[in-house]
């Protein structure tokens, strides 16, 4: 009866369209695998082509198309059972892992980034700050905890990654059509674009924004590119961290002082300030101004941002912090110092340690940590290394107690599992394991041999393996980085589905190492070439455009793939995104990171496979510093503090990455019962479930961020 009262009443279709416009929308069908599942169906070659962008899919087919769909009773049920699913996320008002105690309606969160990664259809981010923010978004609107994003709107994004037939990298910046993406212009009371503007020198910069919808929270995207503008400026903010010098300070003009306006201009008022890193620091300088307007004294309009304003930095090393020269935060910020009525010198004592005037350099990370309550590192490790860096902020107070705490990293679980990793928690706990993701004692639960078997837990593996090989095996018909077969011989030949498949995706900067599992090729040809445990490797990243090491680094590891015994089973994947990423750390049976200590603040990619039943193998840095427990994956080299010279720590960090593959991570996969069961490994993919899942996820972390910072004046 249904079916037929669909086909007969107009407005039922009409309300079925509207109903998935909004879907379309908004960025929760990000994380439900059923609801992108469903724009697929109606067109798999359009959902392929425009990166898995819904709103594409919807302007493709009409109303006549959807009344004939609706004639296929198992898609309507599916179709009406995720409409239903999204609505009643949205009209939820309670989240859960402690919102309801942290929660004030009194209270909302700004939090401001230079980059957001929400999904591979808005390329609007180049690498781990922008999907830890894109993360740290979706887990505040799974827990209901009243936030909003601010960011730049980036159209040509990073930058597209190619191989060119020589093995290197190749940029191009294809533009993003606004109108074709699941993002809404924001229009003032009249029904215009809502135009803002912040003075750069001598120059008005006008800037318009756009809405991300993320479930129930919300991202403001600034982007410069309006009529309003010269020409020079309407690219202002066109690339993420491209140009020059002189091109980032304007954007983090317009990020941080153009983001308080125009939340300002929206009559947004946050009670909470959360800058995202350095780049989003000139933020306080226009709080700052909004308070020296009012005619209030200096030391209480400090005080004043600081009671508003918490930081967070996510660099262990003083050359990744933003620096600018005296003469060109004179050039850019005079206009704005006067309207403070305070001297350049002053505006630059605002970014300097009493140490550091003579040198005529600003910082932005000073700048957010002197009017900041509270700042914060990504892992103990990086509180520890923060309070070090920046103890001349502080003068007389020992560094283990300088202000500076932290909040180690997660990722949000939903997002990253797969939809095979989805459906398969969905079968063995009932839809609960969503409500419970920072509970441990559940995953305790759930994890064991009783609710879980080691057949199903292999089986799960075999199929998502096949899925990335597969993956891949259809990439290599048309890219030329592989190494290995190509066209349609790549359809039976390239990888194996039987083999330990590693990855190892990150961007391609020296400090990753990504060659250091071939630093001997005599024991990498041993390991390759052992047809009994047979293993192989997947890598993917992006070097920065303007980093020749990092791109001579990925060179060589293409031209690896090219030699004996590596040709075939290494394997370089162009164009790293989340999409790509999404197919590694699902397939992949173990995620390698070896960084030099301590340059990893805390990373994020490893937390993304434990989900999917994968394997951590780490130096002992960031957030596996913590998290490494012996039994839960595999760790490279010590924890100790090394004083040798970098050569010497390579190479003993080698040796200790050749000894865990050879005997201990490779026999341990190989190690098989009579039913083919490698039980030893299965225990410790349980091991990883109960100690990763619930504790490293962005759940936990934005439920801290909230007890520690957002809700309390400490």
């Amino acid at each position: 009866m249904k079916e037929m009262k669909i086909k007969k009443n107009h407005n039922d279709v009409q309300n079925i369209l509207k109903r998935l416009d909004d879907l379309a929308y908004n960025l929760w069908w990000s994380w439900n695998p059923r609801a992108q599942e469903i724009f697929k169906e109606f067109s798999p070659l359009i959902w392929e082509a425009t990166n898995h962008n819904p709103v594409a899919i919807r302007k493709q087919f009409s109303e006549t198309e959807l009344l004939a769909r609706l004639g296929d009773q198992d898609f309507l049920s599916r179709l009406l059972s995720v409409l239903d699913s999204f609505e009643s996320y949205m009209k939820k008002r309670d989240g859960d892992g402690g919102s309801k105690s942290s929660r004030k309606p009194d209270k909302l969160i700004a939090y401001f980034c230079a980059e957001f990664g929400i999904h591979e259809c808005l390329p609007f981010y180049s690498g781990g700050l922008g999907i830890l923010a894109g993360d740290h978004v979706k887990s505040a609107s799974d827990l209901n905890i009243p936030l909003i994003g601010v960011g730049l709107f980036y159209r040509q994004g990073y930058f597209q990654q190619r191989i060119d037939p020589n093995g290197n990298q190749q940029e191009n910046y294809p533009t993003t059509d606004p109108t074709n993406v699941p993002v809404e212009l924001v229009l003032d009371q009249t029904g215009k674009p809502l135009i803002c503007s912040v003075t750069i020198g001598n120059s008005v910069v006008h800037f318009q924004g756009w809405k991300v919808n993320v479930g129930r929270s919300v991202i403001y995207l600034l982007d410069t590119d309006v009529p309003e503008n010269d020409e020079h400026f309407r690219g202002l903010t066109a690339l993420a961290y491209g140009g020059d010098i002189n091109t980032r300070i304007r954007q983090e003009i317009i990020l941080g002082i153009g983001g308080v306006r125009f939340l300002r201009a929206l009559k947004i008022e946050p009670t909470v300030f959360h800058m995202n890193e350095g780049h989003a620091a000139f933020l306080t300088l226009e709080l700052y101004r909004e308070q020296l307007a009012k005619n209030i004294p200096k030391n209480k309009a400090k005080l004043s941002v600081r009671n508003q304003c918490i930081f967070t930095t996510h660099t262990p090393v003083p050359a990744g912090h933003d620096r600018f020269p005296a003469d060109l935060i004179e050039f850019t910020l005079k206009p704005f110092a006067d309207w403070m009525k305070i001297s350049i010198k002053e505006l630059m004592r605002c970014g300097q340690t009493v140490n550091m005037e003579e040198r005529g350099e600003f910082v932005m990370t000073i700048l957010g940590l002197k009017f900041s309550r509270v700042a914060n590192g990504v892992s103990e490790k990086h509180g520890q290394i923060s309070r070090l860096m920046w103890s001349d902020l502080y003068p007389g107070v020992k560094s283990n107690k300088v202000p500076i705490g932290h909040v180690t990293n997660g990722i949000h679980i939903t997002s990253w599992a797969s939809g095979r990793a989805w459906e398969f928690w969905e079968r063995h706990n009932s839809h609960r394991w969503k409500d419970h993701l920072n509970d441990p004692k559940f995953w305790k639960h759930v994890t064991n041999s009783k609710i879980v078997s080691d057949n199903e837990l292999w089986a799960l593996r075999y199929e998502q393996r096949r899925d990335l090989v597969e993956f891949i095996r259809s990439l290599a018909r048309n890219q030329k980085a592989f190494g290995g077969p190509t066209g349609e011989e790549a359809l039976y030949r390239l990888l194996s589905f039987d083999a330990l498949t590693i990855g190892f995706a990150r961007r391609f900067a020296p400090y990753k190492r990504a060659l250091l599992l071939f630093s001997d090729l005599v024991k990498a040809q041993e390991l390759f070439d052992d047809p009994q445990r047979p293993i192989q490797i997947i890598f993917a990243g992006k070097a920065h455009p303007r980093d020749n090491d990092g791109k001579e680094f990925l060179h060589q590891v293409i031209d690896m793939t090219h030699k004996h015994p590596f040709f075939g089973k290494v394997i370089f994947l162009e164009n790293y995104d989340m999409n790509v990423a999404h197919h590694l750390i699902s397939g992949c049976d173990v995620w390698l990171n070896n960084p030099r200590r301590p340059l990893e603040a805390s990373g994020t990619s490893g937390q993304k496979i434990a989900i999917n039943g994968g394997l951590h193998l780490s130096i002992l840095d960031g957030w596996w510093s913590e998290a490494y427990n012996g039994k839960n994956g595999w760790a490279i080299g010590e924890k100790v503090k090394d004083n040798s010279s970098p050569e010497e720590i390579d190479r003993r960090d080698a040796d200790s990455l050749y000894n865990v593959l050879s005997n201990d991570l490779i026999p341990a996969f190989y190690q098989r019962d009579k039913n083919g069961i490698p039980k030893k490994w299965i225990e410790r993919m349980r091991n990883a479930m109960r100690t990763i899942i619930p504790v490293y996820n962005t759940h936990r972390m934005v439920t801290e961020y909230s007890k520690k910072y957002y809700f309390t004046k400490k």
